[in-house]
């Protein structure tokens, strides 16, 4: 299971928006009870460091897997977009805002569906675990200052993003950053912000859709291989014509293509290379011995461009 071990901070305001995202995921694998366990530690800071996580998940015998090259949070034109995933076995739940000058909406994702949307005008939100929302919070109010301007906005946000990551693992110490400030009023930002979201759902559900694709293709590959003849009898020998010669397969043989589509039924024939036809007569039995296709009385080698598989019964 991959938990959303983010920070994400955006202001929302009518000269602008700015946006910081970190880059760490953390892959949890293992005894659910123990994961929880981890969690709890890692979220509530008693867990301070890289080498004190990997300790403890050790400890636990829990298996992670830590990567600081996630992307959570990019740009569309006029519009920052951050993004904390929640991953289980059966799907994936998102938590997004999408920010503009004058407007912000979270969208809710199951998913590539909207579950819930909340809007907003101006703001300071924060997405995190427990534990960094509040130091983030609380160094935000410390350093606010009524006049303050993107950049300094900006700036503030660079040092909790570096501070926080000095006290806890759940999140890197890389991050990435964003400024906007294109001049637009409040219903402006409201219909940018809903096309944008509209465009960037969309994608969302097609990059879904081609990823169930190429798994379900993948499964079928996974599949199909498990019926590749690495030993046993082919077929025979039933026509020789110079280096090429045609071999009939066995009544439980066929032949696919890389496609693995079909491209010899059992009891058809297929055509295969030999390098001396002198080493073959018909009626030869060809076989594939200790992964070569060979001929079964002079051990001659075949070659053929066609995948040798059992047929279905």
């Amino acid at each position: 299971m991959v938990i959303g071990m983010s920070l994400i901070m955006t202001y929302i305001g009518s000269h602008g928006c700015v946006m910081i995202g970190d880059k760490r995921r953390i892959a949890f694998f293992g005894d659910k009870e123990l994961i929880q366990k981890l969690e709890e530690e890692l979220y509530s800071g008693k867990i301070k460091n890289d080498e004190e996580l990997l300790e403890r998940s050790k400890s636990l015998d829990v298996t992670i897997k830590v990567v600081d090259d996630a992307k959570k949070v990019r740009s569309l034109g006029d519009v920052v977009v951050g993004e904390v995933r929640f991953k289980t076995t059966f799907e994936t739940r998102r938590k997004r805002i999408y920010a503009t000058t004058n407007g912000y909406d979270i969208v809710e994702l199951l998913g590539s569906k909207i579950d819930k949307i909340q809007k907003g005008e101006s703001s300071i939100i924060v997405f995190g675990n427990k534990m960094t929302k509040k130091i983030a919070n609380d160094i935000i109010r410390e350093n606010w200052k009524p006049k303050t301007n993107l950049k300094d906005i900006g700036e503030l946000f660079k040092v909790i993003m570096e501070e926080i990551a000095l006290l806890t693992p759940s999140i890197s110490k890389d991050y990435d950053f964003f400024v906007k400030s294109r001049n637009i009023n409040n219903n402006e930002a409201q219909k940018l912000l809903r096309e944008t979201i509209v465009r960037d759902v969309k994608l969302l559900e097609k990059w879904r859709n081609k990823l169930k694709d190429d798994l379900l293709e993948k499964a079928r590959s996974i599949e199909m291989a498990k019926k590749i003849i690495i030993e046993g009898q082919i077929g025979q020998v039933s026509g020789i014509n110079d280096n090429n010669i045609e071999i009939t397969l066995n009544n439980d043989i066929e032949a696919l293509d890389i496609d693995w589509n079909v491209v010899a039924h059992t009891g058809e024939k297929v055509s295969m290379g030999i390098n001396d036809p002198s080493q073959v007569k018909e009626g030869d039995l060809v076989v594939i011995e200790k992964e070569n296709l060979c001929i079964k009385r002079t051990k001659s080698q075949l070659k053929c461009e066609v995948i040798l598989c059992k047929a279905d019964e």
